[in-house]
């Protein structure tokens, strides 16, 4: 159990930061970015409850939540190099899968795409939007993160967020009234 005291240490003030492994890397290391971008995701997921917990929508709210819970695991996992903590959290496949399983059930009652769409919508569908592109940008941290250190760095957390961008677009189509009030690209609407 985590248990914090005081808030502010001054150890960052030179402009490093302690890894889970208590390594001491500069605050823009690789690794410290990715899982940086992972809390992002995570704060913009969090803006999507508020608004998820004001609608009758409870199921995304409830996988809202589960997914903050995975998103620290994540944090975890990338924060700790693999041959510094092979015991540490990591984040497992059934966590991927359970996912999948969730961008299947929540994309089937949906009608096909015929054009992209518009990040937008409701408030809740555009706060999704948000925290899918904050997760695609994490996605990308952590694959600089494992080109840099691969044997260092799980692969599981890359696909797990993959996964997670893909199920935040079909909750942001299910947002809008089930894909009927997406906001659907025109080519060329402007010229």
């Amino acid at each position: 159990m985590v248990k914090l005291t005081k808030i502010y240490t001054r150890t960052g003030d030179d402009g490093r930061t302690g890894l889970g492994s208590n390594q001491r890397v500069p605050k823009d290391d690789a690794r410290v970015e990715a899982y940086g971008d992972v809390d992002e995701a995570n704060a913009a997921i969090g803006v999507a409850l508020a608004l998820a917990r004001r609608d009758p929508n409870a199921p995304i709210a409830a996988l809202l939540e589960s997914i903050q819970q995975d998103l620290f695991d994540l944090g975890a996992d990338l924060c700790v190099p693999l041959e510094e903590g092979a015991d540490r959290l990591r984040v497992t496949p059934d966590q991927t899968t359970r996912l999948e399983k969730a961008i299947d059930t929540h994309n089937e009652p949906l009608g096909p795409l015929t054009s992209f769409i518009l990040p937008g919508g409701n408030d809740l569908a555009a706060a999704l939007h948000v925290a899918r592109c904050v997760t695609r940008r994490a996605e990308r941290r952590c694959v600089t993160l494992m080109r840099a250190e691969p044997e260092a760095t799980s692969a599981e957390p890359l696909r797990y967020l993959n996964r997670l961008s893909d199920l935040l677009f079909v909750l942001a189509r299910v947002a809008n009234d089930q894909g009927k009030s997406d906001i659907l690209w025109k080519p060329g609407a402007n010229r």
